[in-house]
C-alpha cells in the first residue's frame, strides 16, 4: 500500500484501476446521496504556500463528503510561523502531530518529498513548484478513460508551458505507463518539456514528437492545453515573448476528431476562447469535478 503521494512514478497500472474504479463508486454514491462517512474520524490538513482553487478545495470537498475534519491553512508562506522563519521540516514535524494527513502544496519543486521524509503521516502532494502534481494527473487520466473508455492506443497533445508546467510532467509520467501511446509535446521553443522527461519517455518507448503549433491536430485524441505560468518566469520579459501562442479557438476545434476531448487542468487565462466552451468536446469543467471524486478515493484508500 502507498503510504505518501509524492510522484506519479510508483503508480502502477493495477493501482490506476483500483482508484478509477473506486472513482466511479464515489460518484455514484455522490449523486445518490448516500456517501459512506468513513473518515469521520479522521482530521485532515491543507497545507498550502501557493495559491489554490480547485486542488485545496476539492480535497476539502472530498474530505468533507467523507465525513473528515479539516484543518486549513490557504496562504502558509504568510499566515503561519513560515514567516518567521521556520522551515519546511519544522512545520511539517509539528503538524504531523495534530492530523491524519497533510495535503501539501509546496512552492519549490522537492518540497514534497521533503515532508515525507519527516512527517508521522501521510504526504499527499498538492503540487511543488515546476515539479509535479500527481492528484490532477490522476484525475486528468480518469477524465480521458471515463470519457474515451480507454487509454492504450491513444494519442495525446499536451500544449503550453511544457517547461514549468507540473501537470504536463505528472500526466506524461503516467501516460508512459500505457500501450501504443502517441504524444505531440507542443510549446514555444523555449518552453520545451525537460529532459528527463523526453528520456523517461525514449526509456519506455512512447512515440512522441515536439513541435510548435497545431498542424497535425487532426490526429488528437485528446487536447490537453494549459497556460503560460507567469508566475515561473525570472523576467516579465520572458512571459511576454512567450504568452498568447498556442490559442484554441473554434477554428482550431472544428478540425478535431469529432469524438475528441479537450482537457485543462485550470485556470484559464486567454489560451482557450472562451467560445469553445459550449463544444461538446470541452471537458475542462467536468475534469475540474472529477477531481472531487478521484480525491474521495484517494483519501478513503489512504485513511480508511
Amino acid at each position: 500500500m502507498i503510504r505518501h503521494i509524492i510522484k506519479t512514478q510508483v503508480f502502477t497500472r493495477e493501482f490506476l484501476n483500483e482508484i478509477f474504479n473506486l472513482s466511479r463508486e464515489m460518484r455514484r454514491s455522490v449523486t445518490n446521496g448516500q456517501v459512506d462517512k468513513v473518515l469521520s474520524d479522521k482530521l485532515i490538513a491543507t497545507l498550502f504556500y501557493e495559491e489554490s482553487t480547485r486542488t485545496r478545495l476539492s480535497f476539502e470537498a472530498a474530505a468533507n463528503r467523507l465525513g473528515a475534519s479539516i484543518l486549513s491553512s490557504a496562504n502558509a508562506r504568510q499566515f503561519s510561523s513560515v514567516s518567521k522563519g521556520e522551515t519546511l521540516e519544522d512545520t511539517i514535524l509539528t503538524l504531523s502531530g495534530y492530523v491524519d494527513c497533510i495535503i501539501l502544496r509546496y512552492h519549490k519543486e522537492g518540497g514534497a518529498a521533503r515532508a515525507a521524509h519527516v512527517s508521522k503521516v501521510s504526504i499527499i502532494n498538492g503540487g511543488d513548484g515546476k515539479g509535479q502534481h500527481p492528484t490532477q494527473s490522476l484525475l486528468d487520466l480518469f477524465t480521458i478513460e471515463d470519457e474515451l473508455g480507454q487509454i492504450d492506443g491513444l494519442s495525446v497533445a499536451l500544449v503550453g508551458d511544457l517547461q514549468h508546467g507540473r501537470t504536463v510532467h505528472s500526466l506524461a509520467y503516467l501516460l508512459g505507463k500505457f500501450d501504443k501511446i502517441k504524444l505531440y509535446l507542443i510549446s514555444p521553443k523555449n518552453l520545451s518539456m525537460p529532459n528527463h522527461i523526453i528520456q523517461y519517455l525514449e526509456r519506455h518507448n512512447i512515440q512522441f514528437v515536439e513541435m510548435e503549433d497545431f498542424s497535425n491536430i487532426s490526429e488528437f485524441d485528446v487536447l490537453y492545453q494549459t497556460r503560460i505560468q507567469k508566475e515561473r518566469f525570472d523576467s516579465l520579459e520572458l512571459y511576454e515573448n512567450s504568452k498568447g501562442k498556442l490559442i484554441v479557438t473554434r477554428d482550431i476545434v472544428n478540425k478535431m476528431k469529432n469524438d475528441s476531448i479537450i482537457l485543462h487542468p485550470l485556470p484559464r487565462i486567454d489560451e482557450i476562447r472562451y467560445g469553445v466552451d459550449d463544444n461538446h468536446r470541452a471537458k475542462y469543467f467536468i475534469q475540474a469535478e472529477n477531481g472531487v471524486y478521484v480525491r474521495m478515493a484517494l483519501l478513503k484508500m489512504l485513511l480508511s
